[in-house]
């Protein structure tokens, strides 16, 4: 049996995807953020209860063939500007240099770096004095508290620059003394041409490295006292994966969301869907984004907290609402967000001293959850404690009554979200929103009704399928490199040069040359902004449209293929009606506190249907299905919400 973990470490919660031949479970734990390393093993733990029916973690371990992971290490450190005191060394050439950086964000610049900023020529580092000024400026840096270097050097030579300042770094601080500090160079990471993102690059993947690199190691030596058969993949922002050792920190950054869009991936091509837009509506955030074609949009210069920096990322775009984000009355109007309760204290109702108010203490007073089967029976909800963190920050302020306050919530948060959607995706007639995360099935159709969306998605495995879509990633390394000869004879060059980077590391891997598959490609960016892609072939012409782009870099990626979903396919056929597991009194828009039908997932068949008001409930997620919308359940188990009319 192929047994495979994906954990999806979150913010509040941490998902566990299990897939095994037999199917696919899941499990949830609370995100531990003062030690990840603890949600991350009492996952595996309760993962092992779920496969065996008893916890059996040593088993567990020792027959898993694959355990991927995406972390919110990188994500946290930097929301939270919690990290190493960088000092920044630049060329003396360009000393507006650090003013253009801090430009970008001012308040990440100032938490990351400050007036720790060394200007050192060029030249001195190429001349005799080169050990004397380059030790002056590293000690002047540690003095004033740095612990971690960023060495970015400008022009066309700042690769060989960087490599004669290594060398006198070496000579004079060697690794093997305590106390050597850590040096990052921009050419390390990237040869791309521009000044401010190849250094913004360097500071962030710098900002994280230290934290990412203690917990995925310390992670992977737990592991290994298991004599765990393979090693911890960790799942990256590009929506593939690498073991920790060939990983770079930055691109652990906003992985989690990733995996959501692999899923979206997935799921269309199942349903042959060509239109689609993603909610996924964690404790903290909604993530949002676009598939088009099977397609998730990716931009070859990414954003890390709206920071330009050197790598491509997927266009995803990140919203300050979700489960446990605290509404407040501000000039007599509901605001949400971004601050969320989190984990911890979280929602008033989980009764762990939480006292703001938030669509989770709404949705229970509303009688949309039950306070008995809430996380899958796992978690008891507190009915009066909800009640009192709604009373005092929204009903009372805004002097309404007490259902009146939970509408009002209910459409505030489904405005808010709606008009996010509008502000980054283009919704047409075909258009079809998924929407999954703990909190994405609950007001989906309330949301869907908001930005003129007819048709909404649930996945079965909603609460889950960011961890999910971690399940469908392959293991590759990627690379990149500035082109500097505009030709055949340059392509195949530098061709050759990551043909041979891409051999070690692949084989560090696990996989040798044949074993892997080698894409190339050609991007450019031309003068009015606008990027082309071109693929690459041994000997092939070079391409005309990019002979006068501002910039040209060839890309490789070295992907070992481990996914495996070609030719199934799903469909949405109403045939029966469903059936009802009970009643439940709703607190409704239209016709205040009714009896409407709740529906348990685990009992509907394919083919079942039925029309709202009604609940529908799976041990982690609890959809609202509003009146004026229909549900019906596919032949893979997935749920389709229709508007009427």
């Amino acid at each position: 049996m192929t047994l495979q973990i994906n954990i999806d470490n979150g913010g509040t919660l941490t998902d566990i995807c299990i897939m095994t031949d037999d199917g696919i479970r899941k499990t949830k734990v609370l995100t531990t953020p003062y030690d990840l390393s603890k949600c991350f093993f009492e996952g595996l733990q309760k993962a092992s209860g779920v496969l065996y029916d008893k916890p059996d973690v040593a088993r567990l371990l020792e027959e898993v063939d694959l355990i991927r992971y995406s972390t919110t290490q990188g994500t946290n450190a930097i929301c939270e500007r919690k990290g190493p005191r960088l000092g920044l060394i630049v060329d003396a050439g360009d000393r507006e240099l650090p003013a253009r950086l801090a430009e970008h964000d001012p308040e990440v610049y100032e938490a990351l770096v400050g007036d720790r900023v060394e200007f050192l020529d060029a030249v001195a580092v190429r001349g005799a004095d080169a050990d004397v000024e380059v030790v002056r400026a590293i000690n002047r840096l540690t003095a004033t508290g740095a612990n971690r270097l960023v060495v970015s050097f400008g022009g066309s030579a700042f690769r060989e620059i960087e490599e004669a300042f290594r060398k006198v770094v070496l000579r004079k601080y060697p690794r093997h003394l305590l106390g050597a500090v850590p040096v990052l160079y921009g050419s390390d990471l990237t040869t791309d041409r521009d000044p401010l993102r190849r250094t913004w690059t360097a500071l962030i993947n710098s900002f994280l490295h230290p934290a990412t690199e203690a917990f995925l190691f310390n992670a992977e030596n737990r592991l290994r006292a298991y004599r765990t058969k393979n090693p911890l993949l960790i799942f990256r922002n590009d929506g593939d994966a690498s073991r920790v050792a060939k990983t770079v920190a930055i691109k652990t950054y906003s992985s989690g969301p990733r995996g959501g869009m692999e899923g979206m991936k997935s799921f269309s091509r199942l349903y042959g869907l060509s239109d689609m837009v993603a909610i996924d509506v964690g404790g903290t955030t909604t993530d949002i984004a676009q598939c088009l074609d099977g397609v998730v949009a990716e931009v070859q210069r990414g954003h890390v907290e709206g920071i330009s920096v050197s790598f491509p990322l997927c266009e995803i775009v990140s919203a300050g609402a979700g489960g446990s984000s605290i509404f407040k009355v501000v000039d007599k109007r509901i605001a949400i967000g971004p601050e969320s309760v989190g984990a911890v204290p979280g929602p008033a109702a989980f009764g762990r001293g939480g006292k703001e108010a938030t669509i989770t203490d709404a949705s229970l007073l509303r009688g949309i959850f039950d306070p008995a089967s809430y996380f899958g029976g796992g978690m008891a909800l507190d009915l009066d404690r909800a009640a009192s963190a709604v009373s005092v920050n929204i009903a009372e302020p805004l002097g309404l009554a007490l259902d009146e306050a939970l509408l009002q919530m209910a459409n505030a948060y489904e405005e808010k979200i709606a008009a996010e959607l509008h502000r980054f995706t283009r919704i047409s007639k075909d258009t079809v929103m998924l929407a999954f995360g703990g909190a994405g099935p609950l007001n989906a159709c309330g949301v869907a009704e908001k930005a003129g969306i007819g048709r909404v998605a649930v996945p079965k495995l909603a609460a889950v399928f960011s961890a999910f879509g971690i399940g469908a990633c392959d293991i590759s390394q990627r690379y990149a490199v500035a082109l500097d000869e505009r030709s055949a004879r340059g392509v195949d060059e530098a061709l050759a040069e990551l043909g041979r980077k891409a051999a070690r590391d692949m084989f560090a891997e696990g996989f040798a040359e044949g074993q892997y598959e080698v894409q190339a490609w050609l991007a450019g960016e031309l003068e009015d902004g606008r990027e082309l892609r071109f693929p690459v072939a041994d000997g092939a012409a070079f391409p005309a449209e990019l002979a006068r782009a501002r910039a040209v870099e060839l890309g490789l990626r070295a992907v070992k293929p481990l996914r495996s979903e070609a030719g199934r396919t799903a469909r949405f056929a109403a045939s029966q009606a469903a059936g009802a597991a009970g009643m439940r009194q709703v607190l409704t828009r239209c016709q205040g506190r009714i009896d409407i039908p709740v529906y348990r997932l685990a009992e509907l068949a394919p083919g079942d249907h039925a029309a709202g008001p009604a609940i529908l409930e799976e041990d982690f997620f609890t959809c609202h299905v509003l009146d004026g919308w229909t549900f019906v359940i596919s032949d893979a188990g997935d749920i389709m919400l229709n508007r009427k009319g």
